[in-house]
């Protein structure tokens, strides 16, 4: 799956438990980056829920790059009959808006001998929420 930084997204699972003695589970989340292989857990903040079957991530969360989510079921009545199921998300840049002016207006009405100054440079956003960089070309 893929997605842009700025992009909250969520993963929900479905889960079948086939088991005669009792059906309560422990749950647990787990991201590791993929820069390298796949083994540098990621740190969440507390407000990222990562004990139920669906998980939320908001926008901002993760850096870009390729993430491996884990998903961790075991009974809580035997501990040794765990499953564990992963899926993996592309996060990518999401963009720059190019400002002229300030605002961001559609419109622009200037008149008669009025300047009409154009600065994209310090107008202009990083939807990721980086500081825009007007000396950097961002082609």
């Amino acid at each position: 799956m893929q997605f842009r930084r700025n992009q909250d997204f969520y993963i929900s699972s479905n889960i079948v438990l086939k088991c005669n003695n009792s059906l309560s589970t422990n749950i647990k989340w787990s991201i590791h980056n993929c820069s390298t292989i796949c083994s540098n857990e990621i740190q969440l903040a507390q407000t990222v829920i990562t004990t139920t079957t669906e998980l939320y991530i908001p926008a901002r969360t993760l850096s870009y790059g390729i993430y491996q989510l884990n998903l961790t079921v075991s009974m809580i009545a035997s501990s040794s009959l765990t499953s564990t199921v992963s899926a993996y998300v592309l996060i990518t840049a999401s963009g720059i808006t190019a400002n002229l002016v300030q605002l961001g207006t559609s419109m622009i009405t200037s008149g008669y001998q009025q300047d009409l100054i154009l600065n994209p440079g310090a107008y202009s956003v990083d939807l990721d929420g980086y500081a825009f960089n007007a000396s950097v070309n961002y082609l």
